[in-house]
């Protein structure tokens, strides 16, 4: 073994072994006495559900991990990439076709790995916990659609990334960065005529005092609204969600039927308020740049290691490639990936309280989010006390706790 193969074996079983204790610290970490502001939607009993709910998705998906990690390492132990590399280059197709082909291989074999934890986590755990309302038939459609898309879309910029490295030499990356950043922007406009409708229906919110509302809400913000629709989320899930997509002109505002069904319509602005506030607060373009930057930088380094022998060597791949250099930087990043989204975390965090504080200015009341919160919590069985290092690693948003308390001191 040489020192990339260390590299990488010591990154990817240091992950895992940070999962587990940032696991059991979280598991730890969960209070046995329901907090004030969750007494009036918790009983001891359903609080006591919510923590075993917690344990029951980190212990599996720790199970989860250590498979998926025992699988690869077999894999590259025996041999795996290096025989997978000969047998696509056997057909003699070229290299950005066999770069499809190799990548295609991984992500099938990565899908029929996952797939059994799929059906587990839908219809065993989501199920026991009265979430789950996806029936096998819907399920195998998403999973069909989900392939499709991935394979049209993903295979398209990839072939596209791989004749780039091969054509454009030693600017090839600044190529790809033009090329990648592009694709994700018409991705961002695409996705909400022609890709969300794949997966759920989109129905105009008919005109109700909710619609009045929200409407005259979104004047009142200067919120260039153009449409509001409600998402059958329910054929999924019991768990409820709002968001907005779109640019210019053409945002629409999406909520789940779950959604409406257990809020009222003071919470239900508040809560596309919040929403609202992420776009007048610029977050979305933050964000936006964030990623282009992080991925120009992702496909120069990538570009340096493609030149190094070691890197192939430490897999057992006789003749270098762009596609298995690009196979095998995934793997060498992963301590920089760690590090790179706990920063996307942070700001993450920081937008959150942003928009909730934009809700409760421009609603006149913190009280309508709080309640908000505090339903949305409950009724997703979230762990209201998670540990400072599980927060700190892995979660895009505040504590809940933390959220309704930077609410109420914007009320004092």
């Amino acid at each position: 073994m040489n020192i990339y193969a260390w590299i990488v074996l010591v990154a990817l079983v240091g992950d895992f072994v940070l999962s587990v204790v940032t696991s059991v610290l979280n598991v730890r970490a969960m209070s046995p006495t329901v907090p004030d502001d969750f007494r009036s939607v918790y009983d001891d009993d359903a609080y006591a559900r919510s923590q075993v709910y917690t344990r029951t998705q980190s212990w599996f998906g720790l199970l989860q991990g250590a498979v998926s990690l025992a699988t690869l390492l077999l894999f590259w132990q025996l041999g795996g990439f290096g025989w997978l590399d000969e047998g696509c280059r056997a057909f003699g197709l070229g290299p950005v076709p066999t770069g499809l082909l190799f990548v295609g291989a991984l992500v099938v074999g990565s899908t029929v790995l996952g797939l059994p934890f799929r059906l587990y986590a839908t219809f065993v755990i989501e199920e026991r916990f009265g979430f789950n309302r996806t029936t096998p038939r819907t399920f195998l459609f998403d999973l069909l659609k989900g392939l499709a898309l991935g394979t049209v879309l993903g295979g398209t910029l990839l072939g596209l990334l791989l004749f780039l490295f091969e054509w454009a030499g030693p600017v090839a990356w600044i190529w790809c960065w033009g090329a990648t950043t592009a694709f994700s922007l018409a991705a961002q406009f695409l996705a909400p005529t022609w890709i969300m409708p794949l997966f759920n229906t989109f129905s105009p919110l008919e005109k109700t005092e909710l619609k009045d509302a929200l409407v005259d809400y979104a004047r009142s913000t200067r919120f260039p609204l153009a449409d509001i629709f409600v998402i059958d989320g329910s054929r999924r899930s019991a768990k409820a969600n709002a968001f907005f997509t779109g640019f210019g002109s053409r945002k629409r505002i999406g909520l789940f039927d779950t959604l409406i069904a257990r809020h009222t319509t003071p919470e239900l602005v508040a809560v596309v308020a919040h929403e609202v506030g992420h776009y007048q607060r610029g977050h979305m373009q933050k964000n936006l740049a964030l990623g282009v930057a992080q991925t120009g930088a992702l496909l120069w380094l990538l570009s340096l290691f493609l030149e190094q022998p070691g890197l192939f060597d430490a897999f057992a791949v006789s003749e270098p490639s762009v596609y298995a250099g690009m196979v095998f930087f995934g793997l060498l990043f992963t301590p920089i990936e760690l590090v790179l989204s706990v920063v996307v975390n942070l700001f993450s965090r920081r937008h959150e309280f942003e928009a909730d504080a934009f809700a409760a200015k421009t609603t006149g009341s913190v009280e309508p989010m709080v309640t908000a919160l505090t339903k949305l919590s409950a009724d997703s069985l979230a762990n209201l006390t998670p540990h400072p290092l599980q927060v700190f690693l892995h979660h895009s948003h505040p504590p809940v706790l933390r959220r309704i308390a930077a609410l109420r001191a914007l009320g004092q």
